[in-house]
């Protein structure tokens, strides 16, 4: 036999030469005769372990093809990790895999765990976790850019004690793990951790897949990073301009209610004024009395308005500084309750103090007697004249509890949606004409929450109500 004039002494080689050219195209499947077991023969059993592996790895990287596109179908990180978790068990036996990102933006780069999933009961080693990159052996196998291999991590954590994230996934049950840097266009962006409850998981496989594997997940895990943060910059952005417009909605409200509440009282002393102007008017003393009288109520109208108005638009831009001292509540209250007493007076109304705790709490006084303040006044305002509010302070479980209870029309379940919030008008209206921009309750409830305690109301139509908030002793 012989190929291009020159003789061959054993027709195999021949064969063995047309096999070596088939598997340059990619033609794995042969069939090579291998007998007798020469010097020959080994040579051809070796060109079929050779293609084996090649085949092997050909098919390897077809599938690792195949799941990457499918992967990087995936637009958020936490999308496309599930994909890696879910796809690629094909490639690589794993229970567990774990995502880190490295933080640069602190003054020393951080390690952060963003993401783990495991078909184990127990995940310890969780999203938030950190530990430093400097000095740590994720910093070597980014030095190296080689993936590391840890065959026996009950034994590895016996050599190095002090590696806490290797404790937590001990203790998750895994035995051996895989670690692959993620390093996109040249820079390291974190790490992909593939780990198995069985030793060795990971002996017998082949470095270059795992390689192969990090370098495309390094592409597509950081798009996925790059999108999930502009997505989470486009919610932040969209969030703020709902604030933004919920702001401008309340200052365009705080407009209208002071252009509304103000214009009446305002036109109602300019006409006083022109009337007491007029020299052909004749006033008696106790006519003039009665507008005098009637310009303080106005004046005093508008003030409670501009008041509230400026109290609301410090708090929502939350410029609601607390002067924090030392209060005694059954003290504060009880003044309270004899002011509101007087004030109710003419309106045939009892403002009583009906049970009342003594002790302090940390609280600004002007602040918390606005609360009591507004709560009693709004009880007086919507009582039947001859009625009764009744005023209680008690200490349970570490709080104080401030009760108003009143004798009015009680709340339908309108009001109930609507109580607290800015303008609200309830669907009672004050029994002796007294105004109300609707306020009141909203200044009331953000003093309280700030004060670190909680308001609400007990109440059924037609049973009155009781009207409560506590802070902190």
């Amino acid at each position: 036999m012989t190929r291009n004039n020159q003789k061959v002494s054993d027709p195999r080689i021949l064969q063995y030469i047309e096999v070596a050219e088939r598997l340059k195209q990619g033609d794995y499947n042969l069939d090579l005769a291998v007998t007798p077991v020469d010097e020959v023969g080994k040579l051809g059993q070796a060109l079929r372990d050779l293609a084996k592996t090649l085949e092997k790895r050909y098919h390897e990287l077809q599938k690792l093809d195949e799941i990457t596109w499918h992967i990087n179908a995936g637009l958020l990180l936490d999308d496309i990790l599930e994909n890696v978790y879910h796809n690629f068990r094909s490639l690589i036996p794993y229970n567990r895999i774990g995502f880190a990102l490295i933080d640069n933006e602190s003054s020393t780069a951080q390690v952060r765990a963003c993401w783990a999933k495991s078909d184990q009961k127990v995940v310890k080693l969780t999203k938030g976790y950190t530990a430093p990159l400097a000095g740590s052996s994720l910093e070597t196998i980014i030095a190296n850019d080689q993936p590391r291999i840890l065959n026996n991590l009950v034994a590895y954590l016996e050599c190095k004690p002090q590696s806490d994230s290797t404790r937590l996934i001990v203790e998750e049950g895994m035995q051996s793990s895989l670690t692959c840097p993620l390093i996109a266009n040249g820079i390291p962006v974190g790490f992909i951790f593939f780990s198995s409850i069985r030793p060795n998981t990971y002996a017998e496989m082949h470095v270059d897949i795992f390689k192969r594997i990090a370098g495309q997940l390094s592409v597509i895990v950081e798009k996925g990073r790059l999108v999930s943060e502009l997505a989470g910059q486009k919610t932040a952005i969209e969030k703020q301009n709902q604030e933004l417009q919920r702001l401008n909605e309340v200052k365009n409200a705080f407009l209208g209610m002071a252009a509304h509440d103000l214009r009446g009282p305002i036109g109602f002393i300019q006409m006083i004024s022109q009337f007491l102007l007029e020299p052909s008017e004749e006033v008696s003393e106790n006519e003039l009395k009665d507008f005098l009288d009637d310009i303080y109520r106005q004046t005093n109208h508008m003030l409670t308005l501009i008041d509230d108005l400026l109290d609301v638009s410090q708090i929502e831009a939350g410029e609601l500084n607390l002067n924090l001292v030392t209060v005694e509540i059954d003290k504060l209250v009880s003044e309270a309750v004899s002011r509101h007493a007087k004030m109710a007076a003419p309106k045939g109304t009892q403002v009583l103090l009906e049970t009342i705790s003594r002790g302090s709490a940390m609280a600004d006084p002007v602040r918390l007697r606005q609360v009591v303040d507004n709560l009693i006044s709004n009880a007086v305002k919507y009582s039947p004249p001859g009625s009764r509010v009744t005023v209680g302070v008690e200490r349970i479980d570490g709080d104080w509890r401030v009760n108003v209870k009143d004798e009015g029309p009680g709340l339908t379940d309108e009001d109930r949606r609507h109580l607290f919030q800015n303008f609200a008008r309830l669907s009672a209206r004050p029994t002796g004409g007294e105004k109300s921009v609707g306020l009141g309750l909203a200044i009331t409830r953000r003093v309280v929450e700030a004060h670190g305690g909680t308001i609400g109301v007990d109440s059924e139509p037609g049973l009155g109500a009781n009207f409560w908030f506590t802070i902190p002793a």
